[in-house]
C-alpha cells in the first residue's frame, strides 16, 4: 500500500498547522509541517504530496482583508524554477492531487481565484468578508453536507458538528449568475443548519450570513475543498464542549471526533485510487 503524504503549510501568520498534521496522522498518512518560505526557496517541491493543504490563522495579521496579502503572494510570487506557486498549484490538481483550506485556507483559495473557478480563468469571482454580526465568532456549528458533491473529502457524511473561528467567514458571490452555477454544480458543498438539519441563514445558527448558506466550496472537479468551520478542531469525541452528556448516553460511542472523518475520506481515497492504477 502507498503511503500517502500530505503536505500543511505555515508562516506568515497561519497557526492552526500542528493540528492539521495530526489530524492526518491520525487518519493514517505521512504529514510534514513546511514553511512556505522553503517552498519559494525551493526547497520543497509540492509535487512530491498527495494533499496540499493551507490551515487557518491569521496571516498578515488580517490587516488587509483576511487572506489577500499572502494569497497574492503565493500567487505572483515566483519560484526558483521561474515559475510561480499558483503555477505549481495548478500542476498538482491537473496531476489529480487534492487541496484543502480551512478558515484563512479557505480565504486564501477564494482569493487566489481556485474556488469556485467557474469560468475556469483563476480570477476571484467570490469573497470572504466580515461576519453580519461585526464580531469574531467562535463556537460550535451544526452543518448539512450537499450529496450531490463531487468531493471525496465529504463522501458519507450527512451533518456534522464542528467549531467556527472566525471574523470574516461571509462568503459573497460576485454576481446571480455565478450563483447560480455554483448551486447548479453543487458546489455549495457544506451549508449551516439548525440542530434538526434544517439550512438555515438565521443567527446564530449561521454565524455569518453567507450566501447561500454557505460554509464550504469545491470547484467542478471535487478536488479542491475550502471551509470555514474547523474539521483539525474536532479530532477526539472530548474535544466536543458536551462529550460527558455524549458519553453518558451512549457510553460505546466512538472516541473519534467528527472532523476526523474528513482527513480518513481523502486519505482513503487516495489509497483506492493508486489501487486502481
Amino acid at each position: 500500500m502507498k503511503e500517502v503524504k500530505a503536505i500543511v503549510v505555515t508562516g506568515f501568520g497561519i497557526n492552526c498547522e500542528e493540528e492539521m498534521a495530526a489530524a492526518y496522522k491520525l487518519a493514517g498518512a505521512k504529514a510534514e509541517v513546511v514553511h512556505l518560505n522553503d517552498i519559494f526557496a525551493g526547497n520543497v517541491n509540492i509535487q512530491e504530496y498527495d494533499i496540499l493543504n493551507f490551515p487557518g490563522g491569521f496571516s498578515f495579521g488580517d490587516d488587509l482583508g483576511s487572506g489577500k496579502v499572502l494569497a497574492n503572494k503565493m500567487k505572483y510570487r515566483k519560484l526558483k524554477n521561474g515559475y510561480t506557486f499558483l503555477d505549481e498549484i495548478n500542476k498538482f490538481v491537473a496531476a489529480g492531487k487534492y487541496i484543502l483550506g480551512v478558515c484563512n485556507g479557505f480565504q486564501f483559495l477564494v482569493k487566489m481565484g481556485l474556488l469556485p473557478n467557474i469560468n475556469g480563468n483563476i480570477e476571484q469571482e467570490v469573497t470572504l468578508t466580515r461576519n453580519n454580526s461585526a464580531k469574531f465568532e467562535d463556537r460550535w456549528v451544526y452543518l448539512k453536507v450537499n450529496s450531490n458533491s463531487k468531493t471525496p473529502f465529504l463522501k458519507g457524511i450527512e451533518t456534522i458538528f464542528m467549531p467556527v473561528r472566525h471574523g470574516e467567514g461571509k462568503l459573497i458571490v460576485k454576481n446571480q449568475e455565478l450563483k447560480t452555477a455554483i448551486q447548479q454544480e453543487n458546489l455549495n458543498c457544506l451549508t449551516y443548519c439548525t440542530q434538526q438539519g434544517e439550512i438555515t441563514s438565521q443567527y446564530p445558527a449561521n454565524p455569518n450570513g453567507s450566501d447561500m448558506d454557505c460554509a464550504a466550496l469545491t470547484d467542478k472537479t471535487g478536488q479542491i475543498l475550502g471551509m470555514m468551520p474547523h474539521p483539525e478542531a474536532y479530532l477526539s469525541l472530548y474535544n466536543n464542549p458536551n462529550w460527558p452528556a455524549l458519553k453518558r448516553k451512549d457510553p460505546q460511542i466512538s472516541e473519534d471526533g467528527e472532523g476526523l472523518q474528513i482527513f480518513k475520506n481523502i486519505v482513503e481515497k487516495i489509497r483506492g485510487n493508486y489501487g486502481n492504477n
